[in-house]
């Protein structure tokens, strides 16, 4: 098992398009949302919302790596937001929304930045990623509500910028 940690917005859509729309739906173990990248020890979700505490809201994502590869798992982390704009996702906006890929070895920051590179060529020609691409730090885990909210709560809140613009697939 390997773990990927992605920021893209609203962290309940994020965990929805990963789970949905991943292929093999089996290479994904579990997830979970959560804090990383601020300065707060076991921030709630009121203080990340003040953009006080520098977190960013994020997926964990441990995968099979027998059936899928972190640089596929990347790919489509690329292609199921808008890594264009700075601190927003839709109508989400603040710096707890960034864009950031939370690399957990020396070859997973490599491997994000290649893919990185592949996609601003291929898909973004015309607009600059402004993803970070940092060394993970201190995870810390949602409050339970947060966990799996769009299957808790099917009309939730979805935000308009977490669908696949291509098919990293195919």
């Amino acid at each position: 098992m390997k773990t990927a940690i992605f920021a893209a917005g609203c962290f309940w859509g994020v965990q929805e398009v990963f789970l949905r729309k991943y292929v093999p739906t089996a290479a994904i173990l579990k997830t979970s949302v959560g804090y990383i990248g601020g300065i707060t020890d076991n921030p709630t979700y009121k203080q990340v919302c003040t953009n006080s505490t520098g977190h960013a809201e994020a997926l964990k994502v441990d995968f099979d790596e027998n059936l899928t590869s972190y640089e596929k798992i990347v790919e489509f982390f690329f292609a199921m937001h808008d890594p264009t704009t700075v601190d927003k996702q839709g109508n989400d906006i603040g710096s707890q929304y960034r864009s950031v890929i939370f690399t957990t070895s020396p070859e997973q920051e490599s491997i994000a930045k290649k893919v990185l590179k592949e996609v601003q060529e291929k898909h973004f020609s015309n607009k600059k990623i402004v993803t970070q691409i940092v060394p993970s730090g201190q995870w810390w885990d949602a409050e339970e509500y947060h966990q799996h909210y769009l299957d808790k709560n099917p009309e939730g809140y979805r935000c308009s910028s977490h669908f696949l613009r291509w098919n990293p697939f195919a």
